[in-house]
């Protein structure tokens, strides 16, 4: 329910007439910067898989409503630009990855930029830039496009929605079951 409401979130706030290459970046780089800050999401996605658990499901979207729109903005893309096709799958791995090593790799991550004297949040900036750096050449945008936050947090939307008291609500519906 969270993370269904959170993506909501992002893909509403990008408007239709955006370029499907801009709308893939924009969705992307949001829900990365989303896992960077709220770390739980993706632990519990770690968690569930090495417990063999559905609760994966649960966070990559259980209507499918989601899903059919990421992979609606990734046809728009495919036609739009078919000498440089994207498999969303790819994208996900991606996202999954930068997300999760920021998560439970944080000291890695603080190691990285030590000779820069930066703190855990220019670190995630930083990473969060890496990966920034990648989708940019991946989905060709251009620089008007470009997102240039000053940090993390601010790419991240509040929803008003209590990530602890999600947590304690799959936990009692877990326990029940």
């Amino acid at each position: 329910d969270y993370m269904e409401h959170y993506l909501r979130r992002v893909i509403d706030e990008i408007p239709s007439t955006t370029p499907a290459n801009v709308k893939l970046y924009l969705f992307t780089m949001r829900l990365l910067a989303h896992g960077l800050i709220i770390k739980q999401p993706i632990q519990l996605i770690a968690d569930a898989v090495r417990q063999e658990d559905a609760l994966f499901d649960y966070f990559i979207d259980t209507s499918g409503e989601i899903e059919h729109i990421i992979e609606s903005f990734a046809e728009q893309y495919n036609q739009q630009c078919p000498e440089y096709p994207i498999k969303i799958w790819e994208v996900k791995w991606q996202m999954i990855m930068y997300t999760h090593s920021a998560a439970s790799l944080t000291p890695f991550l603080r190691e990285t930029w030590r000779d820069e004297n930066a703190d855990l949040a220019q670190c995630l900036l930083k990473h969060w830039q890496l990966f920034n750096e990648l989708m940019i050449h991946k989905y060709r945008i251009t620089p008007q496009y470009v997102l240039s936050p000053n940090s993390v947090e601010e790419l991240v939307y509040d929803v008003g929605y209590s990530w602890e008291q999600q947590c304690a609500k799959m936990q009692e519906e877990n326990l029940s079951d």
